[in-house]
């Protein structure tokens, strides 16, 4: 059953919410609901299976939270016991980011009421993960590893959830988060309410998504994977690989981008990039999966009130960051799939602000870019952009670390050598002449040595033995000897 934007948006009041919700709503900030949260708030409600789909910033996260925490207040407890307090609702998110960012979600709309949550993922310590579950949570928000981990230390179960969610459903129905999708839905009842909501949706995921679900209710308040039109997309081409860095550094000064999030494909490339852009005098940081979830958090820290205007990362930033505001989208790299350009550039143009996409392609990205035409039914017109040479002035380390040599270049080479501090001698210089003069200089200096010029007399030393050295020769002799002689048969 599919169901599509055909209602005006209502009141949030319409929906029968708890008054302890209603109140958070209105401290939030929120009056009127998105087209997605006034579909699928009634049909979650109701007790359906959902999967929604809707333009990324459009507030997907308030469609599942909100009426998850109606669903299991009235088994809310306020007693201390952690028995009274047992996991009754799971949300799975495919990052970490993406992670916290619904559990603040949740604990904003969950304050005025009993109802216990918490956010467990990895690259943190799991000791204090531990310590929080053991007292007991209702709503969960984790990511599936990290999950699998607390269930291995029997730090929780899962055996009353009643509720599932999967947000960024197209990605963790994905080949690389199955297997340990798979490992959770066994330990979780068989009569459960799922629900999965993402911005993208696949033929192939959708056809597996049902096998998850059952009789699920189909929302779509859009077209299916569009882009948001408050979103202005621009193409730059330029003629090869090599000049890509030197035609970004142009982009972002001819634009005047004052705030943006690159994206590329690799973490080598995230490290070499940002780089380059320090070295252009940019101020720019990255993000990857390599780092620590305490790196990452703090660098997205800064990349949000400013300090860091410029975030180069990897599609590990791609989905569910939400940055109010945030002008511009740059994807210095296409993505391998067509479904994370949509990804990418949500992360700007959200809430109904106004934001941009730029792109720099090269010849080798023809079958990529066509297949994002495809899959967003938008067309592309490439803008060919030619990288100045005095387009900016990187710093080197050599133009930092000194001036050209060239007024030095008839004298000889000489470096300071510094001595350690239990020598006589703190300081001396060291000639790098010829080693063959080295040679020669030492043979002469040598040769004055009186030691070396004196003639070889032999050794006037004889060994003597002692008479007990002498007296157990032949003993040894005599052992060796019947041990190496072979035995006859009698």
């Amino acid at each position: 059953m599919t169901q599509t934007a055909n209602t005006a948006p209502t009141d949030f009041t319409g929906f029968g919410l708890d008054a302890r919700l209603q109140r958070a709503i209105e401290e939030s900030g929120y009056t009127t609901p998105t087209p997605i949260q006034a579909q699928a708030i009634p049909v979650v409600l109701s007790g359906h299976d959902v999967m929604g789909s809707a333009q990324t910033g459009t507030g997907k996260t308030a469609s599942f939270v909100l009426p998850l925490l109606q669903k299991i207040l009235p088994l809310a407890s306020a007693s201390t016991s952690p028995a009274r307090h047992p996991v009754r609702a799971l949300v799975l998110c495919p990052t970490r980011e993406l992670a916290v960012q619904v559990a603040d979600n949740a604990q904003k709309y969950a304050k005025h009421t009993p109802i216990r949550t918490a956010v467990v993922f990895g690259g943190m310590d799991i000791k204090p993960q531990a310590a929080i579950l053991r007292t007991g949570v209702e709503l969960i928000i984790a990511t599936p590893g990290r999950l699998l981990d607390h269930l291995e230390q029997g730090n929780i179960s899962l055996n009353q959830v009643g509720y599932l969610v999967l947000d960024e459903a197209d990605r963790m129905l994905d080949m690389g988060f199955l297997p340990d999708l798979q490992r959770i839905m066994n330990v979780l009842p068989k009569q459960r309410q799922t629900l999965l909501f993402s911005a993208t949706f696949s033929p192939e995921i959708r056809k597996l998504a049902e096998s998850y679900q059952n009789h699920p209710v189909t929302i779509e308040t859009a077209q299916r994977n569009a882009t948001s039109t408050n979103i202005t997309q621009t193409v730059y081409s330029v003629a090869d690989k090599a000049v890509k860095r030197s035609a970004l550094v142009q982009l972002i000064q001819e634009q005047n981008v004052e705030q943006a999030m690159i994206f590329v494909n690799t973490k080598v490339e995230a490290r070499e990039l940002t780089r380059f852009l320090q070295r252009a005098r940019i101020n720019a940081q990255t993000i990857h999966g390599d780092q620590t979830q305490a790196e990452r958090l703090a660098t997205l820290a800064l990349f949000k009130d400013n300090s860091v205007p410029i975030l180069v990362a990897t599609d590990v930033a791609a989905r569910g960051l939400d940055i109010p505001a945030m002008p511009c989208v740059i994807n210095f790299d296409l993505p391998y799939n067509a479904e994370d350009y949509v990804h990418r550039i949500g992360r700007t143009g959200r809430a109904g602000a106004q934001g941009r996409a730029l792109s720099i392609v090269t010849p080798y990205d023809d079958k990529l870019l066509a297949a994002i035409a495809k899959l967003t039914k938008t067309e592309f017109t490439s803008i060919a952009i030619v990288p100045q040479a005095a387009a900016f002035t990187p710093r080197t380390e050599r133009s930092e670390r000194a001036a050209p040599r060239s007024d030095r270049a008839d004298k000889p080479f000489e470096r300071r050598y510094k001595a350690p501090d239990n020598h006589s001698h703190t300081n001396r210089r060291v000639s790098t002449e010829d080693p063959e003069v080295t040679r020669l200089r030492r043979k002469i200096s040598l040769s004055n040595d009186p030691f070396f010029n004196k003639p070889y007399q032999p050794s006037t030393h004889v060994a003597v033995k002692t008479s007990e050295q002498a007296h157990e020769a032949p003993l040894r002799k005599a052992k060796v000897a019947a041990l190496c002689t072979p035995k006859t048969k009698a």
